[in-house]
C-alpha cells in the first residue's frame, strides 16, 4: 500500500473515533430510551457488550447482524427487527443446548433507519442432571428468599409454600446469576410457572395482562414444558406465535435441569394485531394458542407433515399430529406381512400426495370424537359415506398405485371406525392414545393378517408421539404384560423396527396370555418403538426415552381412569364405557425411575389400581433382586434333566447360556446354579458386550463375582481354562479404515490378546450359540426369533445328533414355533417361554394384590415373608406344569411334542378361565359364598390368608374377584383334576338335581356351570 494510502486510511479512522465517541453515547442515550427496562438487568454484568452495541448501531444499515459477545458460554447478537431475523439465529444454534435466550425489541427504530433493534442473547450453560440431583442444598441469602416469598404470596396467592425452598434450590444451581439480578416478582413468575407444570403434568400455559393494556400494550404469557422436545423446541415455540399472528416483543426462556431430565421454563411478551381479538384465559385465541403450542410436544418438525403443511397453513398442527399417527397406524397395519408395497415411505407418500383426503380423514375422526357435538351421529353417518365414497373413487390412471393407496386409505377409515375412545382432545397432553375394537382386524383384507396368531385379542391400544409409536395389545379383560421400549440409532433402525411392530407386540401378547394360565390375569403386551437418531450422547437418548414414556403412561391414564365404566375426562368421549383393569411391568429399557414415576401417576390421576398398575417398585417386588423369573426356569431345567437322567444338583452336565451374568434372567440363572450345581460346566455365555468360552467350563468363583454386578466383560480371562476366549464387542480399534474388535484367547502360557475384524467378529459371535455343544441351553437373553425355520438345521451334526439336549427358554420368543417344531421332532426337548419363564409374571400379580390388601407401610414391613411365601407358589406352580407336560408326552407315547402339550396346557386352562370369569360376572353373589372365599384364599400367599387380613377381600375390586376364582378353579382343574372323577361328579350332581326328588320333575331347570 502506497504511503499516502496508508495515511488517508488512518486518518479515515482517527475521524470515525473522533465522530463514534459522540454518537456511542447517543446511542447509549436512545437504548435507555427505547429498549425495556429489564433489558438492563439481565445484562448488568454485560457493560462490554452494551458498549460494543453502543459503538456499533450504526454498522446495522450495512451489516445483517453486530455481534456484540461471542464467548465459550454466551452469544449477544444486534439485529435490526426484520420479519425471519430470529429463526435464522435460532437455525443456527439447533444443536447447541441453550440454558437461556432473551430476545429484546426497542420501542422505536433505530436512528436514520426504519427497522427497529432485535437484541438475542443465548446463553450455554446447561448443568448436568448428575450434578443437579448430587448437589448439596445450596444457600440462599435470607433476605432474597424472603423477597421472593413476598412477592408469591401477593401476586400467586395459590402458590404451594411448602414447595418454595426445593423449587428455588432448584433455579439456584442451574442459574444462580438469574436469581441473584432478577428482580423478585420475576423469581417468583418463573417459580409459579414451575410449579403449575409439574401440578399439570409436564405442560402449562397462563397468559397475564401487564401494568399497561393501553392500544399497543403487551401481553404476557408464560409456558412450561418438563422435558421438552430437544434442539428445535424454541424455534417451533416462535413458529406457533408467528403463524397465529402475535408479535413477540421480548422473550425470557430458561431451560433448567430438575435432576432427572430439562425444564423449559419460558416468558413472552407478545402485542396483539389491532384488529385481534383481546388474548386471554378462556378465549378462542387462547384456545388456539394453548392447543397449537401443546401439541409441539407431539408435532415433530423434522415431519414433512410439519413442513408441507403446517408451515404452509393447509393444516394447522393438531390436525398434522393426527395425520402422523394415520401414517403410523396403517404402516404398522399394513407393512408386518408386506413391508414392500406398505414401507413407511409409501404410505407416508399416500397421504402427503393427497392432502385433501388426509384433511376428510381428519374431519371424520373430528365429528366422531370431538366433545360436545351435537346432532353427532347424524353428521358421523353422512360424513362417513361421503369418505368412503372418496376413498372408493380414488383413481389416478395407474392401478397398482391406486389399489395400494386406496388399501391405506380404508385402513385409516377402519382405525377411526374401531376407536372407541382417545386422548385427542384432551388438551395437556404429551402424545396420543386410542382403544379400539380388535374387531378392526377382521375388516382389513385377510393378506395384512395371515402372519398373526388365529386368537383374535380383546383389545387394543395405539400410543403416537413425537419420536415414537406402539401398541398395548390384550388378550383378556383384566390383561398384565411387560411394557417394551426398543430404542433405534438411525432411520432405518426405526422404520425397520417399526414395520414389523405390530406383529411383534401380537406375538408376545398371545405368549403372555398363554403364560398367564396360573394368574388371574390373562396376557398382555406393550411394545413401542422410539427414534433416537442423532443423539449419540447417552443423556439425550435417555431423556427422549423418558419422555416418549411419560407421554405414553399419561395418554393411557386419560382413557383408561374411570368412574362407572365411563372416561373420568369429559374431553374423552367414550364409546366402550367399561372399567379396563390393566396392569404393566417393567421390560427392556424401563429404568426404576419411570416404574415409580408411573406408579405416583397411577396413584394421582385416580387409576383403579392405583400404584398396582405396574409391578417391580420399590413398593413390590423385585424382579432382578429376588431372581424370581429364573426360579421358575431353573425348576424347569431341573425336571427337564431328571428326564435326560441327570440330577443337576449332584451330577456332572454342561450348560450355555444367551444373556449376560448382569442381566435379570441369565444372571439369577447362573447365581441359582453356582449356588445348586456345583458340577455345572458353564461352557458359554453370549450377551451384547460379547461372548465367553471356555472348553472346560468358567470358573465358578470368578463367575460368581461378576454375577448380577457386572457384564460378562468383566470377567478376568486369566481364569479361563486353555482353549478359552473372551470376545469383546465394546473393546474396540481403528487399523486405517477397518475397525477391530478385541479377542483375548487362553493359552498354556497365559493370555493372548488378539484383534478380529468386524467380519471375523460377528462369524465367530454367530457361529458359538450353534457349534458349542452342551447338555442344557438357556436363552436368557436376545432378540425374539434369534432362531428360526432357516438357521435351526445348525443344532445338529452331520451325523444328525443335536449339539444341545434339552432347552429352557428364559426369554421370550427366542425360537420360532417352526423351529421348536423341527427341533423336538429330531430330539431335543425343549421347554417353551410360556412354561418355562412364567414365574415372573405370576410373581408380579402377587405384587399388585398386594399394592391392593396392603398398605404401602405393611408391604415394606412384611416384604420379605411375602416375597418368601410367593417364591413357594412359583416353585410349585413351576414343578406342576413342568411334571404334567412330561406326564402328559409319557402318557401320549412321545406322539405329541412338548411344546404342543404346553400349549394344550395353556389353552385348556385358558378356556376354563374365559367361562369361569364370564359366569361370576354374571353371578356375582357366588364370590361371597364360603366354598369360593376359600377358593380365593387358596390363591392367595399364605401371610394374606391369615385371619387379619381374610376380611380385606373386599378391597380387591369386583372384577379381580371374579378373575382370582376363575384362575385358580382353572389351574386346579388341570394341573390337580382327575377328568373320570370331575366326570362322574358332573353326572352325580346333574341327576341330583334333576332326578332324586319327585318334585324334581317339576321344577324350572337352571343352568348350572360345569367343566367337562
Amino acid at each position: 500500500m502506497r504511503p499516502s494510502a496508508d495515511q488517508n486510511l488512518l486518518a479515515a479512522v482517527d475521524r470515525l473515533i473522533a465522530e463514534s465517541d459522540a454518537r456511542s453515547r447517543e446511542n447509549l442515550a436512545w437504548l435507555k430510551a427505547q429498549m425495556d427496562s429489564y433489558f438492563f438487568i439481565t445484562m448488568k454484568e454485560e457493560s462490554e457488550a452494551v458498549h460494543a452495541l453502543a459503538v456499533g448501531l450504526k454498522t446495522l444499515a450495512q451489516n445483517q447482524r453486530l455481534t456484540v459477545a461471542d464467548r465459550a458460554k454466551t452469544l449477544i447478537l444486534a439485529r435490526l427487527n426484520r420479519p425471519g431475523s430470529l429463526y435464522d439465529t435460532l437455525r443456527t444454534l439447533q444443536e447447541r443446548d441453550i440454558s437461556y435466550a432473551e430476545f429484546t425489541h426497542s420501542k422505536g427504530a433505530v436512528p436514520g433507519l426504519s427497522q427497529g433493534l432485535e437484541v438475542q442473547r443465548f446463553d450455554f450453560d446447561r448443568k448436568e442432571h448428575s450434578e443437579i440431583a448430587d448437589a448439596p442444598p445450596p444457600e440462599i441469602p435470607a433476605e432474597l428468599r424472603a423477597g421472593i416469598e413476598e412477592a408469591l404470596k401477593a401476586r400467586y396467592p395459590l402458590f404451594d409454600l411448602a414447595q418454595l425452598d426445593a423449587l428455588l434450590r432448584l433455579l439456584w444451581l442451574n442459574n444462580e446469576q438469574y436469581v441473584r439480578i432478577s428482580p423478585p416478582n420475576r423469581v417468583a413468575q418463573i417459580l409459579w410457572v414451575f410449579q403449575e407444570g409439574n401440578r399439570q403434568g409436564g405442560i402449562f400455559l397462563d397468559v397475564e395482562e401487564t401494568d399497561d393494556m393501553g392500544l399497543d400494550s403487551e401481553t404476557r404469557v408464560l409456558f412450561a414444558v418438563g422435558n421438552p422436545p430437544q434442539n428445535d423446541f424454541l424455534l417451533q415455540t416462535m413458529e406457533v406465535f408467528n403463524r397465529l399472528g402475535f408479535g413477540v416483543q421480548r422473550a425470557y426462556c430458561l431451560t433448567i435441569s430438575n435432576g432427572v431430565h430439562p425444564y423449559f421454563l419460558g416468558t413472552f411478551y407478545v402485542r396483539k394485531r389491532p384488529d385481534a381479538p383481546l388474548l386471554s384465559k378462556g378465549s378462542e385465541l387462547f384456545d388456539r394458542l394453548q392447543m397449537e403450542l401443546y401439541n409441539t410436544q407431539i408435532l415433530s418438525t423434522a415431519s414433512r407433515t410439519y413442513r408441507e403443511f403446517v408451515t404452509s397453513r393447509v393444516m394447522n398442527g393438531e390436525e398434522a399430529s393426527l395425520v402422523n399417527a394415520f401414517i403410523a397406524f396403517c404402516h404398522t397395519n399394513l407393512a408386518h406381512h408386506h413391508p414392500d408395497p406398505y414401507g413407511y415411505e409409501d404410505v407416508m407418500l399416500a397421504f402427503h400426495s393427497h392432502p385433501d383426503i388426509a384433511l376428510q380423514l381428519a374431519k371424520l375422526f373430528r365429528i366422531r370424537f370431538q366433545p360436545g357435538l351435537s346432532l353427532r351421529e347424524e353428521f358421523y353417518r353422512k360424513t362417513l359415506e361421503e369418505t368412503v365414497r372418496f376413498v372408493e373413487s380414488y383413481n389416478t390412471g395407474h392401478r397398482y398405485i391406486d389399489d395400494l393407496r386406496r388399501a391405506i386409505f380404508r385402513c385409516a377409515i377402519t382405525f377411526i371406525r374401531n376407536t372407541l375412545k382417545t386422548n385427542f382432545y384432551v388438551r395437556e397432553k404429551h402424545a396420543l392414545a386410542f382403544r379400539l375394537d380388535p374387531a378392526y382386524l377382521g375388516e382389513l383384507a385377510p393378506e395384512f393378517t395371515a402372519d398373526l396368531p388365529p386368537e383374535l385379542p380383546f383389545r387394543i391400544t395405539f400410543f403416537f408421539g413425537r419420536y415414537g409409536s406402539g401398541y398395548h395389545i390384550g388378550f383378556s379383560d383384566i390383561a398384565r404384560g411387560g411394557w417394551r421400549t426398543i430404542i433405534t440409532r438411525n432411520r432405518d433402525e426405526y422404520v425397520t423396527s417399526a414395520s414389523t411392530l405390530f406383529r411383534e407386540v401380537y406375538v408376545l401378547a398371545h405368549t403372555q396370555h398363554l403364560k398367564n394360565k396360573d394368574i388371574y390375569e390373562g396376557g398382555s403386551k406393550m411394545v413401542v418403538v422410539l427414534d433416537a437418531a442423532r443423539l449419540e450422547a447417552r443423556d439425550l437418548s435417555t431423556q427422549r426415552l423418558y419422555k416418549l414414556q411419560f407421554g405414553f403412561i399419561n395418554a393411557f391414564l386419560d382413557i383408561f381412569v374411570t368412574e362407572n365404566g365411563q372416561a373420568c375426562d369429559p374431553r374423552v368421549v367414550d364409546y366402550y364405557g367399561e372399567d379396563e383393569p390393566i396392569e404393566l411391568g417393567p421390560d427392556e429399557n424401563m429404568h426404576d425411575v419411570m416404574i415409580e414415576m408411573i406408579a405416583r401417576q397411577s396413584l394421582k390421576r385416580g387409576y383403579l389400581l392405583g400404584i398396582g398398575l405396574i409391578s417391580s417398585k420399590r413398593v413390590g417386588i423385585n424382579h432382578k433382586e429376588y431372581g424370581v423369573t429364573s426360579t421358575g426356569v431353573m425348576q424347569f431345567a431341573e425336571t427337564a434333566m431328571q428326564q435326560l437322567g441327570i440330577d443337576i444338583r449332584r451330577d456332572r452336565f454342561s450348560v450355555k447360556f444367551t444373556g449376560g451374568p448382569s442381566g435379570d434372567v441369565a444372571g439369577n440363572a447362573l447365581r441359582i446354579m453356582l449356588e445348586r450345581s456345583p458340577e455345572a460346566c458353564i461352557k458359554l455365555i453370549l450377551d451384547g458386550s460379547g461372548a465367553i468360552f471356555d472348553p472346560e467350563g468358567m470358573d465358578h468363583g470368578e463367575l460368581s463375582r461378576i454375577v448380577l454386578k457386572h457384564d460378562l466383560d468383566a470377567f478376568d480371562p486369566a481364569r479361563l481354562h486353555p482353549g478359552g476366549f473372551i470376545l469383546y464387542r465394546n473393546e474396540r480399534r481403528t487399523d486405517g479404515l477397518r475397525e477391530l474388535f478385541k479377542r483375548a484367547v487362553s493359552t498354556g502360557a497365559g493370555v493372548q490378546e488378539q484383534w478380529v475384524t468386524t467380519d471375523q467378529f460377528h462369524r465367530e459371535f454367530g457361529n458359538l450359540l450353534f457349534s458349542v455343544p452342551t447338555d442344557l441351553f438357556i436363552p436368557g437373553g436376545g432378540r425374539p426369533e434369534t432362531i428360526d425355520a432357516e438357521n435351526w438345521p445348525r443344532f445338529f451334526r452331520e451325523d444328525g445328533t443335536p449339539t444341545t439336549r434339552a432347552i429352557v427358554e428364559g426369554a421370550n420368543s427366542f425360537i420360532t414355533p417352526e423351529a421348536r417344531t423341527q427341533m423336538q421332532r429330531r430330539g431335543i426337548v425343549i421347554m417353551r417361554d410360556a412354561s418355562a419363564n412364567k414365574c415372573g409374571v405370576i410373581s408380579s400379580s402377587y405384587e399388585i394384590i398386594a399394592n391392593l390388601m396392603l398398605s404401602e407401610e405393611e408391604f415394606l414391613a412384611h416384604k420379605e415373608r411375602y416375597v418368601g411365601d410367593v417364591l413357594t407358589i412359583l416353585e410349585r406352580r413351576a414343578r406342576d406344569e413342568a411334571e404334567l407336560i412330561f406326564r402328559r408326552h409319557r402318557e401320549a407315547g412321545g406322539s405329541f411334542i412338548y411344546t404342543e402339550i404346553s400349549d394344550a396346557i395353556s389353552h385348556e386352562i385358558n378356556g376354563h378361565y374365559a367361562r369361569l370369569f364370564s359366569f361370576f360376572q354374571r353371578n356375582p353373589e357366588l364370590c361371597d359364598e364360603p366354598v369360593f372365599q376359600s377358593a380365593i384364599l387358596a390363591h392367595l400367599p399364605a401371610m394374606l390368608r391369615e385371619p387379619q387380613y381374610q376380611g380385606r377381600l373386599e378391597r380387591l375390586p369386583a372384577k379381580c374377584r371374579y378373575a382370582i376364582l376363575a384362575a385358580e378353579i382353572a389351574s386346579s382343574l388341570v394341573y390337580r383334576g382327575d377328568q373320570e372323577a370331575d366326570f362322574k361328579e358332573m353326572i352325580k350332581g346333574h341327576l341330583l338335581r334333576n332326578f332324586a326328588r319327585p318334585e324334581a320333575l317339576t321344577r324350572p331347570v337352571t343352568a348350572a356351570p360345569y367343566i367337562q
